[in-house]
């Protein structure tokens, strides 16, 4: 077992202390939106030791060792999951991930075109899907996923805009997944997006409306800050067609590849297969690539994948998402030692007070709010003892 070292990622739309705050690090007012306790190589984490190694080289040296043979005979050389710490101050982009088939298709692709890895224009910086599961720890708000096309049809109805009239026409002419796609295409392609000055005007519209006293409040306000925080960005539009989610502390969320989502807002663990995969087609600026997007979005209507938790030992819930890469327990620490379920390669991130663990092989390891610690295959069953709170991500 050794403690990890986050790669911290500052993208606009981070809280400036949020993840400083569970680090217990000092905030200097710049945004830090991500923590990064994984392996992925464009922002490997570190082994704290004499010498910081990236823990993608520390397994690439002994895959066995670290991720045993059963993972090694499954997902290759590589650690199959990543586990973050997000922190959102601002709606993120408009996004879809892609299905492990997309995901080669597309990496080949524009490997064909010689476009670098690291290149901000590229799309698929690597093979993998990117399925993920979010587990709040503040308030936290999204939009997932397409509604039913009459529910959407309903919430436009009476919106004072020729485009709100149009897609109110489109999913009422053909109430399926292909009249959701094409007002969702509509709004976000570059033939027929609505400028910038319209989709003001219709955001207008909509803040008039819930002025009025709205039929769909959460709506409207979500297409409110979706403007205000990205001016002209017809993507805000879409929030008419998506299902808004809303998380209270402890609840978990999970996005399987070819859902369409935003982030609004909110403090989350986030647990993923080991990719960074994004289709972006607004809402950002970042590198948007509306056609990918549309080539591999899932436009059939289905509501938000809520994750019960399994009360597995007496203090501590495992979230089992619908997918081999990963798993996420959560357990609450009360002075006696208890077990940690699974083995394998496992992140074991401290979100509250300390955790003392311990190893089959006898090492001990304390870590305490903000930190987190890799424990190899080879490091055998775990156990933690201390008060506070751990997360841990595991290979199911």
């Amino acid at each position: 077992m050794q403690v990890l070292e986050p790669a911290l990622q500052g993208y606009a739309w981070g809280s400036s202390t949020a993840i400083p705050e569970m680090l217990q690090r000092p905030a200097d007012g710049s945004p830090v939106a991500e923590a990064w306790f994984g392996a992925h190589s464009s922002a490997p984490s570190h082994l704290a030791g004499a010498e910081l190694v990236a823990l993608d080289r520390a397994i690439a040296a002994d895959p066995v060792a670290t991720l045993g043979d059963d993972v090694v005979s499954r997902f290759g050389a590589g650690l199959p999951f990543l586990l973050k710490l997000i922190a959102a101050a601002r709606p993120l982009s408009l996004q879809v991930h892609p299905s492990v088939e997309l995901a080669h298709e597309g990496y080949a692709r524009e490997d064909a075109r010689g476009v670098p890895v690291d290149d901000p224009r590229r799309s698929y910086r690597d093979r993998n899907h990117k399925p993920e599961l979010v587990y709040a720890l503040s308030a936290f708000e999204a939009l997932v996923g397409f509604r039913a096309p009459r529910r959407a049809a309903e919430i436009l109805d009476g919106v004072d805009h020729p485009t709100a009239r149009q897609l109110r026409k489109i999913v009422m002419a053909d109430p399926t997944s292909t009249g959701m796609q094409e007002a969702f295409t509509l709004l976000v392609s570059e033939a027929t997006r609505p400028g910038p000055d319209e989709v003001h005007d219709l955001a207008d519209a909509f803040r008039a409306r819930l002025r009025a006293g709205s039929p769909s409040p959460r709506t409207d306000r979500a297409v409110d800050l979706l403007e205000r925080t990205y001016p002209g960005d017809p993507g805000a539009v879409t929030a008419v067609l998506l299902n808004p989610v809303s998380l209270r502390p402890g609840e978990a969320l999970f996005v399987p590849a070819g859902a369409v989502h935003a982030y609004l807002d909110g403090f989350a663990v986030e647990l993923m297969a080991n990719s960074d995969n994004v289709l972006r087609a607004g809402l950002t600026s970042k590198h948007v690539d509306v056609p990918e997007l549309l080539r591999i979005v899932e436009c059939v209507a289905a509501p938000p994948i809520r994750i019960a938790p399994e009360h597995v030992y007496d203090a501590t819930d495992v979230f089992y998402a619908p997918v081999d890469d990963f798993e996420l327990s959560v357990t609450r620490l009360s002075g006696e030692p208890c077990r940690l379920p699974g083995g394998g390669p496992r992140v074991v991130l401290c979100l509250s007070g300390q955790a003392v663990l311990r190893s089959q092989t006898g090492d001990v390891l304390e870590i305490s709010s903000g930190q987190a610690a890799f424990v190899a295959a080879s490091d055998g069953s775990l156990s933690a003892g201390g008060n506070g709170r751990v997360v841990q991500a595991s290979v199911p």
